[in-house]
């Protein structure tokens, strides 16, 4: 049986391959071939003290610790039955926001941008586009100076805990990023305009959109999981209308639901809550004409850089409100308890989960982690099938670019998929 390989996808986060199998022009098998070993967070964590969690979960990702840190800090005060203070979550969301904004300027930039203009190295790309280079550049240091504030350094934050801060940020610097918003926006502003006028590739291919939404903000905090088909639940409850499955020879434990694939990450967000973007992020996207939903998956891209505007709004907006009210250390107290807790953020690349069981002792027995990668990779995989005839009168070289334009797209995370 004939065919189509990609011995090594460059520009995503890990490693990995593509192969497809090609009957009478049509792709009939597609994988994704991820060349990383099995990592086993969820087996280190067995044993250990509760507050050694989040710490050790950070490093699944280098790219998005935050949200995995964060995300654990959640489950664990759901297991403890601990409800942290206003002030505490409106510092965590600013830590987030800082992960989206670093993550996607990376990924849009200096990842995807290049195979709109089929160019194959950095330095070309920053020939060709030096403003836009500093630009980038600005937003994704902005992005790591919200975290390295409040986290306590830029990957792998460690002010955070269960129940609040181990060390509140210094006001004076939150202050003085937030004196960096207007021209760090003006230049998110004018990456927008270059990403909306890009020529996108046809494709369309309706699928199940999942995403975190929240009645009062733009889900990506918290929330019950949602989908354009009917799902609509509490983070404890996601597993039960999912199934994780382990095939043979595979690293990564797929999600599937009612035995179909799902899209997890900025497009599945806007898709489901387009309407409560902030104001300029809607124009943006408003801008390009694109209606909702969109089952063209090449608008990830687009839909990141929207999420970067959004995720910048937002952060000033709440570093307003932090500088104008009291400010003080408040973290909460509580007792061990055996108990189980679920909880889910949003990731830049799609829903995270995590599960923990404590014993009464505060010392994890059973834990359980939801990567974005392993919930879209199958739908990744259905894409590039159904894409695969639209490049039938392509060069071997074109076909294989806009393969992996496709796949960048997405932004999968490889070594999330295999923690």
């Amino acid at each position: 049986m004939p065919e189509f390989k990609i011995n090594h996808i460059d520009k995503i986060e890990g490693h990995a391959g593509f192969v497809g199998k090609i009957i009478d022009g049509q792709m009939d098998e597609a994988k994704m071939e991820l060349q990383m070993g099995v990592r086993l967070f969820e087996r280190m964590v067995m044993n250990r003290p509760y507050e050694d969690v989040p710490v050790i979960v950070a490093r699944v990702c280098g790219v998005c610790p935050v949200v995995h840190h964060l995300t654990a800090i959640k489950a664990l005060e759901n297991a403890l039955d601990v409800t942290p203070s206003e002030q505490t979550i409106k510092l965590r969301k600013l830590m987030m926001y800082g992960q989206f904004i670093q993550s996607h300027s990376l990924h849009v930039y200096f990842l995807c941008l290049s195979d709109f203009f089929n160019i194959k190295h950095d330095v070309e790309l920053i020939k060709k586009f030096p403003r836009f280079t500093e630009m980038a550049l600005e937003i994704r240091d902005f992005g790591n100076e919200l975290i390295r504030i409040i986290g306590g350094r830029t990957i792998h934050p460690v002010s955070s805990i269960v129940g609040g801060f181990l060390k509140l940020p210094d006001r004076a610097e939150l202050k003085k990023l937030q004196d960096k918003y207007k021209s760090t926006l003006q230049a998110c502003a004018k990456l927008g305009e270059l990403f909306g006028e890009l020529e996108y590739p046809e494709f369309e291919r309706e699928t199940e959109y999942v995403a975190l939404s929240d009645k009062n903000e733009y889900g990506l905090y918290q929330g019950n999981i949602i989908s354009n088909k009917g799902l609509n639940v509490e983070p404890d409850g996601y597993e039960a209308e999912i199934k994780e499955i382990h095939r043979p020879y595979e690293v990564v434990k797929r999600v599937m639901r009612n035995q179909k694939s799902i899209f997890a990450g900025a497009l599945s967000r806007i898709n489901l809550s387009h309407d409560q973007l902030s104001p300029l992020a809607k124009k943006l996207w408003d801008a390009a004409g694109i209606k909702t939903p969109c089952y063209n998956s090449f608008y990830n891209v687009l839909a990141q850089v929207v999420e970067i505007v959004h995720c910048l709004e937002e952060s000033d907006r709440l570093l307003g409100e932090i500088l104008s009210s009291e400010y003080g250390p408040d973290r909460v107290e509580f007792k061990f308890k055996n108990g189980k807790g679920a909880a889910c953020i949003e990731a830049p690349r799609g829903t995270l989960y995590h599960w923990y069981q404590l014993s009464d002792k505060g010392v994890v027995e059973e834990s359980n982690i939801i990567t974005p990668t392993a919930q879209f990779i199958t739908n990744l995989e259905e894409d590039v099938k159904a894409y695969f005839p639209a490049t039938k009168k392509m060069d071997k070289a074109e076909r294989e670019r806009k393969i992996k334009m496709l796949i960048r797209a997405y932004d999968p995370c490889i070594t999330c998929t295999v923690h």
